[in-house]
């Protein structure tokens, strides 16, 4: 109400050369929607004149405007209804009978002895007051305009005083200052009435009500909180009335700024004290719950403390304007307490997390991922986690993941559970984290009144000159620093507490890191797109850096731990574990990663990982010496190029076409060398005469040489009659067999290529006995029919 006053004062009466001395929120009797305003008024301009002015809203309702007026002298009469109980019904007699019912009734009892007084004070024609109580009508006083008009909150109008020495001083020399002041007395008098007109009215008198709310009001009642926060808001406007040069002198109006101060000075400690146990004992209510959250993993909820103190959210306001050092001794005291609370509740909330995390790994549970590929055994040194041992399925587990020890992690449903409830854990704690900092910050900067400009009667904490006022950048940033500040205080344990954890799930798999980077990236975007520079994105932004770090460690560590991988040289390779390990790691994190913010790190993760895992074939292969090198380029390069095609990561498509070219270069290189064993002579002999071609001879020639005749072709062709043949091949299927492992089922593939190669090979053979040899009748000892019924017989046996 105090603001709608001044509202009204400024924009409707100042300008009509009128002062507002009292209002009531009012509606017809009967229609109750319409709401407008009754007001008392007095002109500053003699002789004065009493109105009643209606105002009510525009019907944008974006101002107000003066809707009707009545001369207090056409009043007849004021029916309050009933002077025993209270009632807001009111009706007010003038040339009709105007019903009205108040918002309340205390306004329409302050309005009615406002109408009173000032019918008492200006008019001789007394108006007849019927019902109303005899409180609230006082003495009769002597009429006359130069007696002060009391407004709504007054209790009394003052009685005459004489002038005391110092004030007739201070009139002498205002005299001295006119020179019209003996002349010309009735001019003079006019000035002295303007001049003391500040003195006059509401503004720089307090009512009673107010001093007793200030002096000893209920700071622990809804009702009471709200009479000080009146009371101290027409204290500071009695404070901040500016006055005219020279009125400072005159001593009513020091004696009143001395009691402003005394007031204020006053109701601060009390304040101050009161919000200070407010604090202690608040808090002490709160921790008193803190068990049954932490063993559900839920932090406690502070909207009950928030939501009392921010009753007092005016008073802290008022506090920072008057006495910012008491103010800034609240803010401390506020800080220090709650650092204390908050520490104790995130602390024990950790503990509750990291109990809950490293139950997803029990101890001696055995090695749930066996470190080995197929049917090989890579050896190495079992004393290091980075040098590892392919042992079989008998093998413990490393401690810490890695893609070596993925390769039988899709036979592990247990610790997908693990990794799935580690997960969950990690995403409970950040959602029980986000809001309670959130509603932390929103309540600090509505209580400490940070989240929005000073009022412009900001004054310093003597009370006096106004304090200056900075831009309003500068207030904005100094305003986002406090609550930066305090923020970082309260919550300082939060960031090394989720480090902790962080480093607590790296510990237990190194592929937690894979989820924390995705959550963590997510709460950090959420955050960042509230407030960029919150004290949550920060806290959070920082830790992201953690997890980051810790994802690209466990990155470079599968990538040192395949440079470091031996083979043994007793047992053939087959599918090396840091292939299928990789397959399994991309499973995992394409899964994790699915719409994920930090899609980039998983994608560079990925081109350095392929490109060690393609180095460390090539490295193994030629290290190889039970498993031919070709074998082991087209085994593991067909599980790349395979794996690629299935989960289609678009950022490795360049290394899929690659994976492709290496599996079938290598595939084609295997089958040409393997052919060459059965038919060792024939080939040799046959290279001969295409080298003898290549020298120069002509083929029509070439059975002229005397290694490569007729006779010597015959007998060549002799040795590998269709039985010597199809045991040749026989054996191969064996050896290929022995050299292939079971997992790529890549036999048949081999075993068909072999065949079209034979028979291209054939085809080669006989291509050349026609150009060498023509009109000789000599032919293969088996036919192309044969060779196809060798194959299939061959494979079918096996």
């Amino acid at each position: 109400m105090t603001a709608i006053k001044h509202a009204l004062q400024r924009d409707i009466f100042t300008p009509n050369d009128e002062r507002l001395l009292s209002i009531v929120n009012v509606c017809k009797a009967g229609k109750k929607k319409k709401n407008c305003f009754l007001c008392a008024t007095v002109t500053t301009e003699r002789p004065v004149q009493v109105r009643v002015v209606k105002v009510k809203k525009s019907d944008k309702g974006d101002f107000y405007k003066r809707q009707m007026a009545w001369e207090l002298r056409d009043l007849a009469e004021v029916d309050a209804k009933d002077a025993s109980k209270e009632n807001p019904e009111f009706d007010l007699h003038f040339e009709k009978v105007y019903r009205w019912v108040a918002s309340s009734t205390a306004e329409k009892n302050s309005f009615i002895s406002c109408i009173w007084k000032l019918n008492q004070r200006y008019l001789r024609k007394k108006v007849e007051f019927v019902n109303v109580s005899s409180q609230l009508l006082e003495e009769s006083v002597p009429s006359g305009e130069s007696q002060s008009v009391a407004g709504g909150d007054e209790d009394a109008l003052d009685d005459y005083q004489e002038l005391n020495a110092r004030e007739e001083q201070d009139i002498e020399g205002m005299m001295e200052v006119c020179e019209y002041a003996i002349s010309n007395a009735e001019a003079f008098a006019e000035k002295l009435s303007r001049e003391l007109q500040v003195l006059d009215g509401n503004y720089m008198d307090l009512s009673k009500g107010h001093i007793r709310a200030l002096q000893d009001g209920d700071l622990s009642s809804p009702k009471g909180i709200e009479a000080c926060i009146n009371a101290s808001e027409a204290l500071l406007q009695c404070m901040n009335v500016a006055l005219r040069p020279g009125h400072e002198k005159l001593m009513a109006v020091k004696q009143q700024q001395h009691l402003f101060t005394e007031l204020r000075d006053t109701f601060a400690r009390r304040l101050t004290n009161h919000l200070n146990n407010v604090f202690v004992h608040q808090g002490h209510d709160q921790s008193s719950t803190l068990s049954q959250h932490t063993a559900e993993l839920t932090l406690p909820k502070h909207s009950p403390l928030h939501r009392d103190l921010l009753r007092y959210a005016k008073l802290m306001e008022w506090l920072k304007n008057t006495q910012r050092e008491k103010y800034d001794g609240l803010s401390r005291t506020y800080v220090d307490y709650m650092t204390r609370l908050y520490e104790r509740e995130i602390k024990d909330f950790f503990e509750v997390a990291k109990i809950k995390m490293a139950g997803t790994t029990k101890e001696g549970k055995g090695n749930k991922f066996g470190l080995h590929g197929s049917s090989g055994k890579l050896t190495g040194s079992t004393s290091s986690l980075n040098k590892l041992t392919v042992q079989g399925s008998s093998s413990r587990r490393s401690q810490s993941s890695s893609l070596l020890d993925m390769g039988n992690m899709s036979a592990s449903d247990l610790d997908v559970a693990d990794r799935t409830k580690f997960d969950k854990i990690f995403e409970q704690v950040l959602s029980e984290l986000e809001p309670l900092c959130l509603a932390e910050q929103d309540f600090i900067s509505k209580f400490f009144k940070l989240q929005q400009h000073p009022t412009l009667g900001e004054v310093e904490s003597d009370g006096g000159v106004p304090s200056r006022q900075p831009p309003p950048g500068e207030h904005r940033h100094s305003m986002k620093d406090m609550v930066r500040l305090m923020m970082n205080k309260i919550f300082q344990s939060i960031e090394t507490e989720l480090n902790s954890l962080i480093a607590l799930g790296d510990k237990i798999d190194s592929f937690h890191s894979l989820y924390m980077l995705v959550k963590m990236s997510h709460h950090v975007w959420t955050a960042q797109n509230v407030d960029p520079a919150s004290y949550l994105s920060t806290t959070l932004g920082n830790v992201l850096v953690t997890v980051k770090r810790n994802f690209d460690k466990c990155i470079s560590g599968q990538i040192r731990q395949m440079e470091e991988v031996k083979i043994s040289k007793k047992s053939k390779v087959g599918i090396l574990p840091f292939v299928t390990g990789f397959e399994e790691f991309a499973e995992l994190a394409e899964t994790i990663f699915r719409n994920a913010e930090r899609r980039g790190d998983l994608d560079k993760a990925y081109v350095k990982l392929i490109r060690a895992v393609f180095m460390n074939v090539e490295k193994v292969a030629n290290e190889s010496q039970k498993t031919p090198r070709d074998v082991v380029m087209m085994e593991n390069f067909h599980h790349i190029f395979s794996t690629q095609s299935r989960l289609k990561i678009s950022c490795l498509e360049t290394e899929r076409r690659e994976a492709k070219h290496k599996y079938t270069d290598h595939l084609q290189s295997y089958v040409i060398n393997s052919l060459g064993q059965p038919l060792e002579k024939l080939n040799h002999f046959f290279e001969g005469v295409e080298a003898r071609v290549a020298q120069g001879v002509r083929e029509e020639e070439v059975s002229y040489q005397l290694a490569f005749n007729k006779q010597e072709l015959r007998k060549v062709i002799k040795e590998y009659p269709g039985k010597e043949v199809k045991k040749g091949l026989d054996n191969l299927y064996k050896k290929v067999d022995k050299h292939l492992c079971e997992e790529e089922s890549l036999l048949q593939v081999v075993w068909h290529s072999m065949q079209d190669e034979f028979i291209r090979q054939y085809k080669h053979f006989e291509g050349l006995i026609g150009r060498c040899y023509p009109g000789s009748g000599i032919t293969m000892e088996f036919t192309i029919g044969d060779m196809l019924e060798y194959f299939s017989s061959i494979a079918q046996s096996h």
